[in-house]
């Protein structure tokens, strides 16, 4: 419930937003406008599928109450199946208006030709104010958070191809999303559930399932697995990198991988230093607690403000950890105070506002941002800049990764991500590998057909319908909708001058884009309700966020460590390409030679 100031204050904010835009006003009443918009967002745009996963109820006590489950259980320990894997996605619309559209509807305009008419890379656009490891950190953190698992292979949704279309097969066919097995017909839309669980617990690491999670374990003081050249062990069966995406596994995700094993058995080694009696299991499981917080940290405070550089928005993010005083008084002096807008989140009481914990498929649905990806890498020496390799994206896959790294060295491709630009997040800018892409096992999708069907067939409104809900004034022409004639004329011609037809994707790349904003002010607004509900849900970033929970140097080491910190600690040669950058997501130096083009 909103309290009476809330609402005021939410309305007042709503009010300076239409009249201004927040992102135009100074900073502190641009800070208060969006702490408005969220008060708003939290009493109105939070809500409940069912979403407590009604298989795992009720589950047994646990005794050990301080360390992480694999599925994500006993995070809320008076709803112990909250968030769990196998739980529903909640929902930032009503429920009853995500009923999926009629299929005749659901299908037009074909998610092929806006596919092949208003995504295709027609050349590639750089997002200069990023570096490539930016968009394989999304990918990273993606497969930590959400998942609907396998898709239905059964009646899949087919699609007819224009007479020019080279596409190896007609129709197309794209599976559907695999329903909740626990729905019913009456009550109410369809829901979909999650492979993996709803919490920020470095689940892409870590694993879901017990048997991946013992395989990746040393059993040697607390620690994980790697091989003797420094690599990610193999999965003997199939013969490539030992990790739980095979199916969408590439180099990027192998670095960061690499790296956050590395950095969970560092911490095992400071905290065998600091605990010599501990067991095995207690510094897996501490390790693991501090490596999870340490990579919310970093989204929050370096990848987040990277992507949204904007000043106001810099600041609100560092404000969701640290608080509005600022990281230098949290580190000396703690918390001063309850309030997490003070203090920032960690450490803060939990707080669900009103609906229970869970990832949502709107949130799914803005995180769709494919375009961040080159479809050619050029890779460089560290010590020189000189280039060692060239390689399409499709060269990097899950069954290359192993040898290009072999052939490169992990140091080589850190720095060769890191001065090299990903795509901006626009129409025109999709990458072709993923128009035509093989996956290991030799289907052939067009994700971006994918991506357009997904949100269609989850009951995601369309563009237009989504700003009413999130309080937002609908655009009322294509001109209005986006700065570029050309695109304006384009949609035109898919959406047969329709404006309610458009795809929330099309219409979020097509937008305007604040100051320094990498997506859209749309999509904005999920973030800002569900970022920072990932953490205040979450005992482990609230009430147990503490010293006994985590060890005074688990705090310390997550207090102390940015993205450049643990890049160094594990690979001190690309100091001199780091010397001087604020944030590791943004372009490194280049070294002993000229700036890459």
């Amino acid at each position: 419930m909103e309290s009476g100031l809330a609402k005021l204050l939410a309305s007042f904010a709503q009010w300076l937003d239409r009249l201004f835009g927040w992102d135009r006003l100074p900073r502190p009443l641009g800070l208060l406008t969006l702490y408005g918009i969220r008060l708003r967002l939290r009493a109105r745009n939070l809500y409940d599928t069912g979403s407590t996963n009604p298989a795992k109820e009720p589950i047994e006590p646990r005794q050990d109450l301080t360390s992480r489950t694999l599925d994500g259980s006993w995070n809320d320990l008076t709803q112990p199946a909250m968030g769990s894997k196998g739980s529903r996605f909640g929902r930032n619309v009503p429920v009853e208006r995500t009923y999926p559209e009629e299929e005749s509807s659901l299908l037009d305009p074909n998610p092929r030709l806006v596919s092949r008419e208003l995504l295709t890379r027609d050349s590639f656009i750089p997002a200069t104010t990023l570096n490539v490891l930016a968009a394989a950190w999304l990918q990273f953190e993606v497969h930590d958070w959400f998942s609907h698992g396998k898709n239905e292979t059964d009646n899949p949704w087919e699609l007819s191809l224009d007479p020019n279309d080279a596409w190896p097969e007609r129709p197309m066919r794209i599976q559907r999303t695999r329903r909740d097995p626990n729905w019913r017909d009456e009550e109410g839309p369809p829901t979909f559930v999650t492979a993996d669980s709803h919490w920020w617990d470095g689940s892409q690491i870590y694993g879901s399932d017990e048997a991946f999670a013992a395989n990746i374990r040393a059993f040697e003081r607390g620690k994980l697995r790697l091989d003797q050249d420094g690599l990610l062990p193999r999965d003997l069966e199939e013969g490539v990198d030992l990790s739980g995406v095979a199916g969408n596994w590439w180099m990027g995700l192998a670095l960061l991988h690499t790296l956050f094993t590395l950095e969970h058995n560092a911490i095992c080694d400071r905290l065998a230093t600091e605990f010599s009696m501990w067991s095995d299991e207690q510094l897996y499981h501490r390790a693991r607690l501090i490596n999870a917080a340490l990579m919310a940290k970093i989204h929050t405070v370096e990848w987040t403000p990277a992507i949204i550089a904007h000043p106001t928005t810099r600041h609100a993010m560092n404000a969701n950890w640290w608080g509005l005083v600022g990281e230098r008084v949290t580190k000396r002096f703690g918390r001063l105070g309850a309030s997490d807008v003070i203090s920032g989140v960690p450490g803060s009481s939990t707080n669900h506002h009103g609906v229970p914990y869970s990832l949502t498929e709107e949130f799914v649905a803005v995180y769709r941002m494919h375009p961040l990806l080159p479809d050619d890498f050029t890779f460089r020496s560290c010590k020189s800049s000189e280039v060692i390799q060239k390689h399409p994206f499709p060269e990097l896959g899950a069954l290359q990764t192993r040898t290009r790294l072999e052939e490169l060295t992990v140091a080589n491709a850190l720095y060769s991500f890191g001065v090299a630009h990903p795509g901006a997040i626009t129409l025109h800018n999709y990458p072709r590998f993923l128009q035509h892409f093989e996956r290991p096992d030799g289907t052939i999708l067009d994700l971006a057909a994918t991506d357009v069907l997904r949100n269609r067939e989850r009951g995601v409104p369309r563009y237009n319908d989504f700003r009413r809900w999130f309080h937002l004034k609908p655009v009322e022409t294509f001109d209005q909708l986006t700065g570029n004639a050309s695109w304006a004329r384009e949609m035109r011609e898919v959406y047969d001058n329709d404006l309610s037809r458009v795809d929330l994707m099309i219409g979020l790349y097509a937008e305007r884009l604040p100051k320094g904003f990498g997506f859209s002010d749309t999509a904005f607004r999920v973030f800002s309700l569900m970022a920072p509900r990932r953490l205040k849900s979450d005992r482990f970033f609230t009430t147990d966020y503490t010293p006994d929970v985590y060890t005074r140097m688990g705090i310390e080491w997550i207090n102390d460590t940015t993205m450049s910190d643990i890049i160094l600690r594990h690979y001190p040669q690309l100091r001199p390409s780091l010397l001087g950058v604020d944030n590791a997501f943004s372009p490194w130096n280049t070294v002993g030679g000229s700036a890459p083009t």
